[in-house]
């Protein structure tokens, strides 16, 4: 459980001024809030139980930040194949370090 009583990660938007007014920020947050939650499940699974890192933090402690493009707000029907590919390179990177730490041939 995270410090707000929920499973699975925590996750923030950052969507400066330069993606536009605040109604433009605030429809991309919530078009991005939205993606994101179908990429939660995914990432508490490829975690699984064992736990990430050196100091063994599992899913509920990991923090995801997304930082949002002003192209979110001109080009929103690539938001959600530059959001699932950013993550998927994340994911990546992430249990790939780990299987390195452990000795894990890749």
């Amino acid at each position: 459980m995270n410090d707000l009583g929920r499973s699975g990660p925590r996750i923030g938007f950052v969507v400066s001024g330069a993606v536009g007014n605040a109604v433009t920020r605030n429809r991309v947050k919530r078009r991005l809030r939205h993606l994101a939650v179908a990429h939660v499940a995914e990432t508490a699974a490829a975690i699984g139980p064992e736990k990430v890192g050196p100091e063994k933090i599992g899913p509920e402690r990991i923090g995801i930040v997304v930082r949002a493009l002003p192209r979110a707000a001109t080009d929103p029907m690539e938001v959600s194949t530059d959001l699932a590919s950013a993550w998927h390179d994340a994911l990546s990177r992430l249990t790939a370090s780990e299987r390195n730490r452990n000795g894990v041939a890749l």
